[in-house]
C-alpha cells in the first residue's frame, strides 16, 4: 500500500517539514488536516496519501480510511534544473531549481475505540506533580574583586605639599 510522486517541483525540506507532522496519523485526519494547511507541500502529499489509501482499497476491500495509518512517509531529493541569471559586468549567477520525490507507504492496523481520559485521573496527576519538591538552584558565590589602591605620584605628592604650605 504505497504511492510514489516523482519530480515535484518543490525542495525537499520544505516538503519534509509538513511531511513529518503526518508520520503515524490516520489516513482520515491527516487528509482533513492538509486540507486546511496552506503550504505548497500540503496539497501534493494530500493527493499522494489519498492515492495511496485508494490503492489499499483496491487490493483489500475491507480497508477504510479510519482502518489506515501513515507507516513512513519517505522525502528525497529529485532533479535539479540548473539555470543562470545574468548580473553586472558580464557575470553570471548560478540558479538551482531543486525537485524532490516523495513515496507514501500505509498500514492497515484494526481499528481501536480510545476512550478519552475522566477528569478525575486528570486531577490526581496534576496532584501528583504538584507533590514533588521544587529543585533548588545553587547560586555559585563570586569573590568581588577589590580595586588596587592607588600609588602616591611625585605629582600628587607635590600638589598637596604645596596645598599644606599655603
Amino acid at each position: 500500500m504505497r504511492a510514489f510522486l516523482k519530480n515535484n517541483r518543490q525542495a525537499p525540506r520544505k516538503v519534509r517539514l509538513i511531511a513529518r507532522a503526518f508520520v503515524g496519523k490516520n489516513v482520515a485526519v491527516a487528509l482533513t488536516e492538509l486540507d486546511f494547511m496552506p503550504h505548497k507541500a500540503a496539497k501534493s502529499l494530500r493527493k499522494i496519501i489519498a492515492s495511496a489509501a485508494a490503492n489499499a482499497r483496491q487490493t483489500d476491500a475491507s480497508a477504510t480510511d479510519e482502518s489506515l495509518i501513515v507507516k513512513n512517509i519517505t522525502v528525497d531529493k529529485g532533479l535539479t534544473y540548473k539555470r543562470y541569471m545574468p548580473r553586472a559586468f558580464g557575470r553570471a549567477t548560478p540558479i538551482h531549481r531543486e525537485s524532490s520525490h516523495i513515496q507514501v507507504t500505509l498500514e492497515k492496523v484494526a481499528s481501536k475505540v480510545v476512550e478519552a481520559p475522566k477528569k478525575e485521573e486528570k486531577k490526581e496527576e496534576k496532584k501528583d506533580e504538584a507533590k514533588k519538591p521544587a529543585a533548588k538552584k545553587v547560586a555559585k558565590k563570586t569573590a568581588a574583586k577589590k580595586a588596587p589602591a592607588k600609588k602616591a605620584t611625585k605629582k600628587t605628592e607635590t600638589k598637596k605639599e604645596t596645598a599644606k604650605k599655603s
